[in-house]
């Protein structure tokens, strides 16, 4: 912020000395008059830097932005008028000899009264309107940019409620799946519980982050389906593909699980013959997560899941990747399948 405060300093302090020396430059190798230079450049120029100065850093913020408009103007319109009346002022009584002399040499007449004050009324509301012009896009860049940071601080807040809200609906189903295994298999609780405590770990401690190496989400997701496997039967079958070596894809944390999750809790029948696909790929920058299961609408007392999976998932999508990603949900001959394609 400093570096940029220091730039524009400079910038200003280039522009008006190129303006003070702008009459020799635009007449190089011609004789020139000081006099004649001061009466004509430098005293509107001057003039032209305190308007823009004193609206710039004060009339602007005092009355234009206050909508206090009709004051602004009196005060601008007294001020230029002031001016005019000085540069006449100073012209007649210091500078009159040197005017008169180029006149005569020149062989050209002093321009008409009304035509000379309408000029320098022109010369004098540019610096005005120059202030108003910087002054207003200077407010709008600075509105613009506390907008996007409120909006970005809207953002971040949002996407950690949905974490927190993700993490203990993750936790409570796989205490499901603890508790059904403890009586049929205390062994395999045990080992489950600690499979489970390496997934949480992950979810705690390596999740509080915008972007994740997509080879961890992986390897997440395949401990999580060990997991899952442990309790169902023989009738539901398992089939997952993914990425194989490292990529250098980042992706937001915890993106895929919920469809996994809801996966086992409709596509797993007792009686039923049931198969699960899973299938990511990627390829560029463009990640592509295909699930397909069978459809058993669970019961109304089922209370194994509380439904809030996929509606995290479609929130955390529009938050995190807005026009970048693609979500469709279909059911085709009893099979539910979810294609969702991911610009990272």
């Amino acid at each position: 912020m400093h570096k940029n405060k220091n730039i524009t300093i400079f910038l200003h302090l280039l522009v008006w000395l190129t303006l003070f020396c702008l009459p020799y430059l635009l007449s190089y190798s011609e004789e020139q008059e000081l006099d004649r230079v001061k009466a004509h450049f430098w005293i509107p120029l001057f003039f032209s830097v305190i308007i823009f100065y004193f609206n710039y850093f004060v009339l602007i913020d005092r009355f234009l932005f206050p909508k206090k408009t009709i004051l602004f103007i009196v005060l601008n319109t007294a001020i230029i008028g002031l001016f005019l009346f000085l540069k006449e002022y100073i012209e007649d009584n210091y500078f009159q000899d040197i005017l008169k002399k180029r006149f005569e040499n020149t062989s050209r007449e002093e321009p008409p009264f009304k035509i000379a004050i309408y000029i320098q009324l022109l010369s004098y509301l540019a610096p005005l309107f120059f202030a108003v012009a910087l002054k207003s896009t200077k407010r709008w860049v600075k509105t613009e940019a506390e907008r996007k940071e409120a909006a970005n601080f809207k953002l971040k807040s949002e996407l950690q409620h949905l974490r927190y809200q993700l993490q203990p609906h993750f936790f409570f189903n796989s205490l499901n799946n603890i508790y059904s295994l403890v009586d049929i298999s205390p062994e395999q609780a045990k080992s489950t519980i600690h499979s489970l405590s390496k997934l949480m770990r992950y979810l705690l401690y390596e999740t509080n982050i915008e972007e994740v190496p997509l080879s961890k989400e992986v390897d997440f997701m395949k401990k999580y389906l060990d997991l899952m496997k442990l309790r169902i039967s023989d009738k539901t079958h398992v089939v997952y593909q993914f990425p194989s070596g490292i990529t250098a894809i980042k992706i937001a944390p915890l993106l895929f699980i919920s469809l996994i999750e809801n996966a086992f809790k409709h596509g797993v029948s007792a009686n039923k013959e049931s198969e699960i696909k899973i299938a990511m790929s990627a390829e560029g920058s463009t990640v592509r997560f295909k699930i397909e299961n069978a459809n058993f609408p669970k019961q109304s007392d089922d209370k194994s899941g509380s439904g809030i999976g996929l509606q995290n998932l479609k929130k955390r999508l529009d938050l995190l990747y807005p026009n970048k990603h693609i979500f469709n949900t279909d059911i085709i001959e009893g099979q539910f399948i979810v294609d969702l394609q991911i610009e990272t």
